[in-house]
């Protein structure tokens, strides 16, 4: 998940040269819904979604927000960079899942969480940032946007209402259809479809859109919110290393060292979850 999700910030970044945000993003988000509809559809299962309302819910804070503000962000700023502003998501994911959800960390967790968030600062370098506040702002919206999502979907657990097939196609249809209102309504040029590019959409539809969206909700569906927003934070790590190869944006002293505590908090969860399971 991590994998898809880092390379396609490189993709993504690249793609807007050949088309406005908002319609790509409506684009790759619709064909994957649909796409998933099609799963369900073969394993012959309930296409009607379980919980209209929460599954609308998590379609508007995962898909509408979450991809649209992190979309435009890579229009305003570089994609290394917005990558790992957006997965300051975890740590919101944290505060909202203790008082919310009642997980509270424990064991591991605390060490992961104080490895994880230095790796950020380093990997930010507030005292060094010279970028636009814009893009940073929106690149967090995007992030809080996502953890709201994952507390909304481990209530649907809770209750008994989380598919994860279903509730992947259909969120990411009921936020994709707000994204195609977006993209009709402001202005924009033409797409202009390339062999690049369509292979650029494939990868979205099929892999980003779609596969890593699964991926995503059965973790949540299968560890505690908090673990898997942890997780994730192996993403940023793998997006600033396509950003310097494919767009040679260059990583500084303190990203490299960042990008070694990030990964050295991802190695403590493992760790951890060997030895309960052991």
């Amino acid at each position: 998940m991590s994998f898809i999700w880092g390379y396609n910030w490189v993709l993504v970044k690249e793609a807007m040269r050949y088309a406005p945000p908002f319609d790509f993003s409506a684009i790759r988000t619709i064909g994957g819904g649909i796409l998933l509809l099609g799963v369900l559809a073969w394993q012959r299962r309930p296409l009607r979604p379980r919980n209209i309302l929460m599954t609308f819910l998590v379609g508007i804070t995962c898909t509408t927000f979450s991809v649209g503000f992190a979309t435009w962000a890579l229009v305003e700023g570089g994609a290394g960079k917005m990558a790992i502003l957006v997965y300051v998501m975890p740590f919101w994911l944290i505060l909202m899942a203790w008082p919310l959800l009642g997980e509270r960390p424990h064991g591991g967790q605390w060490l992961a969480m104080v490895l994880a968030l230095a790796g950020l600062v380093l990997l930010v370098e507030p005292w060094a940032y010279h970028g636009d506040l814009f893009p940073s702002m929106l690149a967090v919206l995007s992030g809080l946007s996502w953890a709201a999502s994952a507390v909304v979907t481990k209530r649907m657990d809770r209750d008994g209402d989380l598919d994860v097939v279903s509730l992947s196609a259909w969120q990411v249809l009921f936020g994709g259809l707000f994204l195609v209102l977006i993209a009709i309504l402001v202005p924009s040029g033409p797409i202009r479809w390339t062999p690049w590019f369509a292979g650029a959409m494939v990868y979205n539809v099929v892999l980003t859109s779609a596969v890593a969206i699964l991926m995503w909700f059965y973790v949540l569906k299968v560890l505690p919110a908090g673990v898997a927003g942890l997780g994730s934070l192996a993403t940023p790590v793998l997006g600033l290393f396509f950003a310097h190869v494919v767009l040679n944006e260059r990583l500084s002293f303190w990203e490299s060292w960042g990008g070694v505590l990030i990964l050295s908090a991802l190695a403590v969860l493992i760790f951890q979850g060997l030895k309960n399971n052991r």
